[in-house]
């Protein structure tokens, strides 16, 4: 709803993600190109730091399975 989208767009306001001028009765929203890059980088950063912990969970799942199946 466009309720809905006001609201999102209001936390990415606060958030600095977007800024938002008056035109009349309607708020016109842009991006903040240097914060939306800076989220990017934390998100993939993020990203990256649980793709190691779940290779090694992985690692750690393999090999018990190898020993169990090994002592079987």
């Amino acid at each position: 709803t466009r309720q809905a989208v006001a609201k999102h767009l209001a936390v990415l306001d606060r958030v600095g993600l977007v800024h938002a001028t008056q035109s009349g009765r309607e708020k016109r929203y842009q991006i903040d190109q240097a914060q939306f890059a800076r989220a990017v980088a934390q998100l993939h950063a993020v990203s990256d730091t649980w793709d190691a912990r779940l290779r090694r969970i992985k690692q750690i799942a393999e090999a018990i399975k190898s020993q169990s199946e090994a002592q079987h």
